[in-house]
């Protein structure tokens, strides 16, 4: 019986499948053949990729209610759904998007690396003239020049032939001192989906993947990444939203930076307070070699020291201000490292702890930056949480509540948000 019953349902399936696929070659070549002439504008274009679906989606309608033969002549109706034009329009239009804004992370990485950022920021240039000043070659330039005009990251002058950077592509692509450098999200964000292919299998397992064992890309790039934002708020904004912390550090303070990774924030510091001495702990020990080399750039390194140590093991007390910058999320035991941090601290210290903007519900972060954060902590952060020992998994997107459960219950009779950002809030705990 249970057979006779199957053979009629695997039948439906079957062709059932056999229209999918027919659908999906009516919309795809329209999508790959698709190509935009110089003459075209972007209105055009959204024009003919509307038109070729509206076709696809009247033949699809049309069928919504079709009849297959079954066997021994019988027939069989398979319901179809609807399809919504402006639904269907709008999906298809985020898609080309996201499919550019996917293969373009490369681009980004590819002009800083080779420095044609930089040198378009000079001037205008033809792609033979960028080719002979970067050294590189003049076609492979052709077609990374288009690639970034088309994305809007660099300016094309039709007339000239020639291509530049306008005053704010320059200020975000070109100056890497800029507190709005962008290229290093890129790298992060490139150097993050070299771990697709063991991210999905921990998908399967649940076993999780220390940061020190990403590909060196996601250490440089989150480096490059978070010390622009740092660069624009820790000194200006940040520090002096904590209580009396500004006037500690300006006199003389001790001040550890935890989970420091290259650095970038203790180096910040230290060069804006002067008669302060700074500690930075991290267990990956190639950033904290990274972070001794930037403290001697920098000439601090007579009043910055950086140690191989973990979040709930690091050495000293006594500290008038500890930080931790986008990193308790990360770990596996943020109370156990909350904890220790109420320990170390003075009697009238102070825990500064950055964490990515987040709200308490999920609906409320369902948004670009959410969408950023989401998937960054998909790759990264939960991962690196479920490697360690207990692995909370809070997540990137963890929310003031969260937060707040940790730090209370590691024994903190004070917390509150101090100040935020788009892209960070401030929490400010005291003892």
């Amino acid at each position: 019986m249970g057979s006779d019953l199957a053979k009629p349902v695997s039948l439906v399936l079957s062709r059932f499948r056999l229209f999918l696929g027919f659908v999906s070659l009516l919309l795809f070549p329209m999508l790959v053949t698709l190509r935009l002439s110089q003459a075209d504008s972007s209105k055009m274009w959204r024009l003919k990729i509307a038109k070729r679906l509206e076709e696809a989606a009247t033949h699809h309608n049309s069928l919504k209610t079709s009849t297959f033969p079954k066997e021994k002549n019988q027939m069989s109706t398979v319901q179809v759904p609807a399809i919504d034009m402006n639904k269907l329009n709008a999906f298809i239009g985020q898609f080309v998007t996201d499919l550019g804004a996917a293969v373009h992370t490369g681009m980004v990485v590819i002009g800083e690396k080779l420095g044609l950022y930089k040198a378009l920021a000079e001037g205008p240039m033809s792609s033979a003239q960028l080719a002979a000043k970067t050294q590189t070659d003049e076609r492979y330039l052709r077609e990374w020049l288009a690639s970034q005009a088309a994305g809007g990251y660099i300016t094309y002058d039709e007339q000239s032939g020639r291509f530049s950077l306008s005053d704010e592509q320059a200020f975000t692509l070109a100056d890497d001192n800029s507190p709005a450098y962008l290229p290093g999200a890129f790298e992060l964000a490139l150097g993050s989906l070299a771990a697709v292919p063991r991210i999905a299998e921990s998908f399967r397992t649940g076993a999780g993947m220390g940061w020190h064992e990403h590909v060196d890309g996601v250490f440089h790039g989150c480096e490059k990444f978070f010390r622009p934002g740092y660069a624009a708020n820790l000194v200006s904004t940040w520090i002096p939203a904590l209580q009396d912390v500004k006037l500690k550090l300006e006199k003389g303070a001790r001040v550890a930076d935890v989970g420091c990774g290259k650095g970038a924030s203790t180096i910040l510091l230290a060069k804006a307070f002067p008669n302060s001495h700074f500690f930075g702990f991290d267990y990956h020990d190639k950033s904290i070699e990274a972070a001794r080399e930037s403290a001697q750039r920098n000439g601090v390194a007579h009043r910055v020291s950086f140690e191989v140590s973990k979040a709930k093991e690091f050495p000293g007390t006594n500290y008038d201000l500890v930080a931790v910058f986008d990193c308790l999320h990360d770990m596996g035991d943020p109370i156990g490292a909350a904890a220790h941090v109420r320990r170390s601290l003075a009697k009238d210290g102070t825990w500064m702890i950055v964490e990515p903007f987040a709200n308490d519900q999920l609906k409320d972060n369902l948004n670009p930056v959410g969408r950023v954060y989401y998937s960054f902590s998909t790759l990264l952060c939960t991962p690196c949480s479920r490697s360690q020992e207990v692995g909370l998994c809070l997540g990137a997107q963890a929310g003031e509540a969260r937060i707040r459960d940790v730090v209370t219950s590691a024994g903190f009779n004070r917390f509150r948000r101090a100040t935020e950002t788009p892209f960070n809030i401030v929490y400010e705990a005291r003892p």
